[in-house]
């Protein structure tokens, strides 16, 4: 009797190869090089500061141009400062016209942030709520501040300033932004109230390496006021007008020595002079009296 064992090796066939019908199916190639990322879309990039404020300023000058009224400006604002990619800062832009090259664009590679960087902007917003930013903190070179139907207050009396030239734009509608530098600090402003209160005491500081601050925005229905703390100096300008000071005293006591010696060397040349006219007219006298008597 022969067994039949389908043409496996057994006890009675001897090793052979596997049946056509029992081979597994081929494998797929194995794919050695690795295939490079998909391109990221402009609208999944992360949207920076810079963009946001440049989005910022377009909204602010069509709210002054009437294109958009302060509710809808107020929503899209804070719908700018929320954003995280561009495609989230386009459609705040869709039915506003902007100027070439005002679009929000990527910035590629920007510069790291690190212990000599720049201070960032920074933003302060109150909708229906109150944002403060005071104490010992650098100042950087912008500040962008919006107050609706709240209030914003920035107090720089105790800052301290990496650079010289401060911009802050200030926008209020029904609420109130308040700024407040030290005495010797230079304020400037750059703005304007519908219906509102936009009021910065200019100063100038008497030393020309003092900060300067320019306030710049718009208030409606709501107010702006930017003025010196009275009583609040930055220390090393304080020290350096101390400075100042104690020298220009020393300068005017050794001017006004000098005009003394000069005033006591004229006086003494003016009496000498008067002496020999004296002199002068005794011998002119004796002289005339002589030729008299002879």
């Amino acid at each position: 009797m022969t067994d039949d064992n389908g043409g496996r090796p057994g006890p009675q066939t001897p090793p052979g190869p596997l049946q056509k019908q029992d081979r597994p199916p081929d494998a797929p190639p194995v794919q050695l090089t690795k295939q490079p990322p998909a391109a990221v879309a402009e609208g999944d990039l992360r949207a920076s500061d810079a963009d946001r404020d440049r989005v910022a300023e377009i909204l602010r000058e069509a709210l002054a141009e009437g294109r958009l009224d302060p509710e809808e400006h107020a929503e899209r604002i804070d719908t700018v400062y929320r954003s995280k990619t561009m495609g989230e800062l386009e459609p705040v832009l869709r039915d506003l016209p902007a100027p070439a090259g005002s679009r929000p664009q990527p910035e590629p590679g920007g510069p790291a942030q690190g212990s000599g960087a720049p201070v960032p902007d920074q933003n302060l917003v109150a909708v229906f709520s109150a944002s403060v930013r005071k104490g010992r903190w650098r100042v950087p070179a912008r500040i962008n501040a919006f107050a609706f139907f709240g209030s914003v207050e920035i107090d720089l009396t105790e800052a301290v300033f990496p650079q010289q030239q401060v911009q802050i734009n200030a926008t209020s509608i029904f609420g109130s932004v308040d700024i407040r530098v030290p005495e010797n600090v230079t304020l400037r402003s750059n703005g304007s109230g519908v219906l509102g209160s936009f009021e910065v005491k200019t100063n100038d500081a008497e030393d020309a390496d003092a900060p300067q601050v320019l306030v710049n925005g718009l208030a409606v229905l709501g107010s702006v006021d930017a003025r010196p703390k009275r009583g609040a100096w930055i220390r090393d300008l304080r020290d350096r007008l101390r400075e100042g000071r104690r020298e220009l005293r020393e300068g005017h006591l050794e001017a006004h020595a000098h005009l003394l010696e000069e005033h006591r060397e004229r006086h003494a040349y003016l009496r000498k002079e008067r002496r020999d006219m004296h002199e002068q007219l005794r011998s002119a006298r004796r002289a005339h009296r002589d030729r008299f008597r002879g």
